[in-house]
């Protein structure tokens, strides 16, 4: 897959509203295994990043019946991927970032459930390059299998966040990933998620996989039923948890 393009700072910087040449943080959050949660993490760091800067919530995921569905935005009017089709070459970031649904203060790109299939390459390319001109921050849902296959945008990311439960189907999961993860100038972290039913330790973890990990999380047992009563909730422990990765991301990062 063609890398985004654009400048990338010498010195990745907190978001602010991007302007020529500057571009858009782009953070790329992908799951160790199936039923990580990493698209409930990436909604929410996505929100919490979105009361500073503007910012895109990106769905990736080819599997994906899409991230307006986990959002409650399915009935929401605006763009998704099916309708970027044709977005070549020059494409307006200013125009995109309009025709999106918000979720909040969030726009979000994402696939659709009654149009299903992946957007071409190029096309993903193109308009994320529009929008990180654009936004101040991009916070990508990586697809695992992609990821697997060496055809993620991992290497435009500045940053990988790797939602790691605390078990060997994530060691599995991980290391299948692994070859396409860390490159030299792309900091990639592991985002422990607890509890381990095998008790299987974070530094363990960390260990087998050859991550450092950005930040251990607890499980936010409400987080399901909120999720089947029609969306994330804004408060609580998984909103919490959203401010302990962008404040420890902001750390590393600056």
């Amino acid at each position: 897959m063609t890398p985004l393009a654009g400048t990338r700072p010498v010195h990745p910087t907190w978001p602010s509203v991007a302007s020529p040449p500057q571009r858009a943080l782009v953070v790329g959050v992908v799951a160790g295994r199936g039923g990580a949660g990493a698209s409930t993490l990436a909604a929410t760091i996505a929100r919490h990043l979105a009361r500073r800067t503007a910012t895109v919530l990106v769905d990736l995921d080819r599997a994906s019946a899409g991230i307006d569905v986990l959002l409650g935005l399915e009935a929401a009017d605006g763009v998704r991927w099916p309708d970027l089709a044709d977005a070549r070459g020059e494409v307006s970031g200013a125009d995109v970032l309009a025709l999106l649904p918000r979720w909040g203060s969030c726009a979000v790109l994402s696939a659709d459930r009654a149009r299903p299939g992946a957007p071409e390459p190029a096309v993903v390319a193109d308009v994320l390059h529009a929008l990180t001109v654009e936004a101040g921050a991009l916070v990508l849902d990586l697809d695992r299998a992609a990821v697997v296959a060496g055809e993620s945008l991992v290497g435009a990311c500045d940053a990988v966040l790797v939602v790691a439960p605390r078990d060997l189907r994530t060691v599995a999961g991980v290391l299948a990933m692994r070859p396409h993860l860390g490159e030299p100038d792309v900091p990639t972290w592991l985002v422990v998620r607890g509890p381990a039913p095998g008790g299987l330790g974070s530094t363990e973890l960390s260990d087998a996989v050859d991550l450092p990990i950005l930040v251990s999380l607890s499980t936010d047992r409400t987080l399901v039923a909120a999720l089947e009563r029609g969306g994330i909730p804004e408060a609580g422990r998984t909103a919490r948890s959203a401010a302990r990765v962008v404040g420890a991301l902001q750390r590393v990062l600056t």
